[in-house]
């Protein structure tokens, strides 16, 4: 827990303004995530939100103690994307999800990712998601038709006003299914029957399973209360399924979060990602070419959360160089307390990239222990995530070395006119592999995945 006060402000979504953070019980936060329907692996858009709000936890348990601060992200482990894998590949459903709910945890442990204090599976929540759609049909908010039972869009004068679109826009934003049974094209399903091959269970409308958006308002009601502080997830999500939560929340006397945060989404290399693009790549097909997590965890926190993100292999490039710089600078060295203005930055609607030009400030003016802090408060600079310095570099590899040899030799060549040295330099580092930044100020090497430090060897 911080010494100093810290005033933690947020853009809430609902409110469309930045807004202090004050918990409904002072000292104490909660915070809810959606988390991955779990049929396939993590893609790097996912990891993005992960990342995002692990800073967002690392903030609160630094501000409020780690006692302090619930963390809730679930795993829905009941969808037609997974019934659809199921019937594919004939492996049972629940294999299918624990294997995917354990790839999903190690992907995201590889990029520093805290687990959450709890990880919520929708099939262990059944009766609670029962149980709110009683109450929902029982106070005229959901109908029964067809085995289905549905929720009135127009019982809920307030539906849509989270999203601030028109009837117009929210039908075709939510790609609403046409049903003879609906009452009305917006009416979303709470729950639906299921054959002998699909999983059920018993209910007042027969057997069946529930609705997508049912169960986060079930899982968060009965992990957090029916009012808590925060409700995070991509800004995909906005609508129809937050929305959504939010409306049968409110009609069963539910308050929810009073904050809701939502990260904007990532493209690569100035493109939408998807597959059909050939742009689409998730966080086990990076870890696999050889891209460390600490590297990726760093260029997704280059970009302020409710920025779009463009994913680049320069992006790339430049953040395992500034890792290196960073590790080699603070080897050995005690970590200090985080730096103000880090903490300041990430207080201020987590403004990552501010708070990661902090961290080059300090790192310029040689504050190790500072730097060291301050980086592994935002998950950077860790023991766990370093391994990967090591075994691409070897021991002892010191590109700070080469780089100050660089810049004394332009220094040099400045007041002499004679740039000999500076050339030789550049030719030798360029020809064993490593890519050579000069710039008004400063000189940085950056080495590739994968670099041999022995081809450094008697440049010096």
């Amino acid at each position: 827990m911080t010494d100093q006060p810290i005033e933690i402000r947020l853009r809430n979504s609902k409110s469309r303004r930045i807004e202090t953070l004050q918990p409904m019980e002072p000292g104490k936060v909660s915070l809810y995530l959606c988390g991955p329907t779990v049929y396939d692996r993590a893609h790097i858009g996912n990891a993005r939100s992960a990342v995002a709000f692990d800073l967002l936890f690392r903030l609160l348990r630094h501000v409020y103690g780690a006692e302090n601060v619930t963390f809730v992200r679930n795993f829905t482990d009941i969808d037609d994307k997974i019934n659809a894998r199921a019937a594919e590949t004939g492996r049972p459903i629940s294999d299918i999800t624990a294997e995917t709910s354990g790839w999903y945890l190690d992907d995201l442990a590889a990029l520093g990712v805290l687990e959450p204090n709890a990880m919520p599976r929708a099939t262990d929540y059944i009766a609670q998601m029962v149980a709110m759609i009683e109450e929902l049909v029982t106070k005229g908010h959901a109908y029964e038709a067809e085995g289905h039972v549905l929720f009135s869009v127009a019982s809920d004068p307030d539906y849509g006003s989270f999203a601030g679109r028109s009837i117009e826009d929210m039908i075709a934003g939510a790609r609403v299914e046409v049903a003879p049974y609906k009452r009305d094209a917006m009416d979303f399903v709470l729950w639906k029957p299921s054959g002998p091959d699909l999983p059920g269970w018993d209910s007042p409308w027969g057997r069946g399973r529930p609705g997508w958006h049912i169960e986060c308002s079930a899982m968060a009601a009965d992990l957090l209360g029916p009012e808590f502080d925060i409700h995070a997830g991509g800004s995909d999500l906005q609508f129809p399924h937050h929305e959504n939560e939010m409306a049968q929340s409110r009609c069963v006397g539910h308050g929810m979060a009073r904050i809701w945060l939502h990260n904007e989404m990532l493209q690569v290399e100035g493109r939408k990602m998807s597959k059909s693009l050939g742009n689409f790549f998730t966080v086990r097909d990076l870890l696999d070419e050889g891209v460390p997590g600490e590297v990726i965890r760093l260029v997704l926190l280059g970009t302020q959360y409710r920025k779009t993100l463009d994913w680049t292999e320069a992006r790339l490039r430049e953040a395992e160089g500034h890792l290196r710089k960073w590790r080699a600078l603070t080897e050995g060295v005690t970590a200090g307390p985080v730096a103000r203005d880090v903490l300041a930055a990430v207080a201020d609607d987590l403004n990552s990239a501010g708070a990661i030009a902090a961290l080059h400030a300090m790192a310029a003016r040689g504050d190790a222990a500072g730097l060291k802090g301050s980086a592994q408060f935002m998950g950077l600079l860790t023991e766990e995530l370093g391994g990967w310095v090591e075994d691409s570099t070897g021991p002892g590899a010191d590109l700070t070395a080469f780089e100050a040899a660089l810049s004394a030799a332009r220094a040099q060549a400045m007041q002499s006119k004679d740039f000999t040295e500076v050339d030789r330099l550049k030719t030798a580092l360029t020809g064993a592999g490593l890519e050579v930044r000069m710039s008004k100020t400063g000189i940085e090497l950056v080495a590739p995945p994968g670099f041999d430090p022995a081809a450094l060897a008697g440049i010096l």
